[in-house]
C-alpha cells in the first residue's frame, strides 16, 4: 500500500525535537487510573510470564495484546495510556511482561530478546483458550518488532481470530538501530539501557555461575557489544550479526496477512527512518507505514490533549475500528 506522510500530528512547541518528544512522556506522564489483574502462566521450559489484564466496563469489542519495549514492562506510560484509551472504548487488554521484566527475575538462564516469538505465542494461545473472541495485537519499539515477526512467521497459518495489528516506533532493522544508538547524541539512551541490563546479568551470574559471567560486561560499551556477548550466547545465535539477521522484522513483514499499521516518526532518535523497508512495504497489500514528522520514540504527545489521550492512542483506535484503509 502507498506510504503515508502524516501531518495531523502536531507536537507541542515546547517539545522542539525528537529527544524532548521521547523523554518528556517517559519522565512526566503519570497515569494512575488503570487497574490490572495479574496472572502468572508457566512456560514449557519451567519458567513463567506475568500477564496484566484490564477489563473494559463496556461490552467487549475483543482483546488487545500489548507488547512493551526494551527494558519496559506493563507499567510504562505508553502501555498504560494505550490500555486506558482501549478500555474506555470497549476493548479488553492484556499487557504482558517479558522474562526478567516487571521487577521479577525469571528462573531460566535466558532473558527475553527482540525475536522471542515463542513467548508471545504462548500468551496468544493462552488468551485464545480463554475465549476472548476477536484478538488484536499491538507493540511498541522492541515489542513492535516482536509483533511483526510473529505475524510474518505465521503468515497464512495465523489464527483467524487475530484480526488487526498496530505497532509504534519499530526497529525493523536491528543492526541499523543498534548502530544508531551509538551516536554521541544518543549516548544518554545507551547508558540508561546498559545500566538497566547489568543488574540482570549479575543476578543471572549468581543463579548460573557456570553458564554466565559478569566479567565480560567490563568490555560492553554498546548494544552491539551486549548482544554479541550476552544476547546471542544465551539464546542460541552465533553472534550479534546472526541475532540481528534472524530477528529483524524487515525480513518477515512481507508474509503478514492481516491489516497491520506501522507508525514511526521521522525524528525518532533511536530508529532512523531510512532503516525502515519503505519500498517493500509500499508493495504489500495488508501493511501500511505511516511516518510522522514529529513524535520521537514512543512519544507522540499532541499539542492539545483531549481526555488525556496521546495522538498514538487515537490513531490506534481509528485503525482497530476499521475507519482507515478498508
Amino acid at each position: 500500500m502507498p506510504l503515508l506522510q502524516i501531518r495531523d500530528h502536531e507536537a507541542p512547541f515546547w517539545l522542539p525535537n525528537g529527544h524532548f518528544q521521547s523523554i518528556y512522556p517517559s519522565l512526566f506522564r503519570k497515569i494512575n487510573d488503570v487497574a490490572y489483574t495479574r496472572e502468572r502462566i508457566e512456560t514449557n521450559d519451567d519458567d513463567f510470564l506475568n500477564l496484566d489484564w484490564a477489563k473494559s466496563k463496556q461490552p467487549s469489542k475483543g482483546l488487545v495484546i500489548l507488547s512493551h519495549g526494551l527494558e519496559g514492562d506493563s507499567s510504562r506510560q505508553y502501555i498504560l495510556g494505550m490500555v486506558r484509551a482501549l478500555t474506555r472504548d470497549g476493548y479488553d487488554c492484556l499487557a504482558w511482561n517479558y522474562r526478567s521484566c516487571g521487577g521479577e527475575m525469571n528462573r531460566q538462564l535466558r532473558f527475553y530478546h527482540s525475536g522471542a516469538t515463542d513467548d508471545l505465542d504462548l500468551v496468544v494461545q493462552h488468551a485464545l483458550k480463554k475465549g476472548c473472541g476477536a484478538l488484536y495485537m499491538m507493540g511498541f519499539s522492541l515489542g513492535g518488532n516482536l509483533t511483526l515477526k510473529y505475524l510474518g512467521e505465521r503468515g497464512q497459518k495465523l489464527d483467524p481470530r487475530i484480526r488487526r495489528s498496530v505497532v509504534f516506533s519499530v526497529p525493523m532493522d536491528l543492526l541499523a538501530c543498534s548502530r544508531a544508538i551509538e551516536k554521541p547524541e544518543n549516548r544518554v539512551y545507551l547508558r540508561r539501557f546498559l545500566s538497566s541490563l547489568k543488574p540482570k546479568v549479575v543476578q543471572k551470574a549468581m543463579l548460573y555461575p557456570d553458564r554466565i559471567s559478569v566479567e565480560p560486561y567490563a568490555h560492553v560499551k554498546t548494544f552491539y557489544d551486549f548482544d554479541h556477548v550476552y544476547t546471542a550466547a544465551l539464546h542460541g545465535f552465533a553472534d550479534a550479526d546472526d541475532y540481528y539477521r534472524q530477528n529483524s522484522s524487515r525480513f518477515f513483514v512481507e508474509a503478514i496477512t492481516i491489516p497491520t499499521l506501522i507508525v514511526n516518526s521521522v525524528n525518532d532518535p533511536l530508529v532512523p527512518a531510512e532503516s525502515l523497508p519503505q519500498a517493500l512495504i509500499a508493495q504489500l497489500p495488508q501493511v501500511w507505514l505511516e511516518l510522522t514528522e514529529a513524535g520521537g520514540h514512543c512519544g507522540f504527545r499532541p499539542a492539545q490533549l483531549k481526555n488525556g489521550m496521546y495522538w498514538s492512542e487515537q490513531r490506534a483506535l481509528e485503525f482497530l475500528e476499521g475507519e482507515y484503509y478498508d
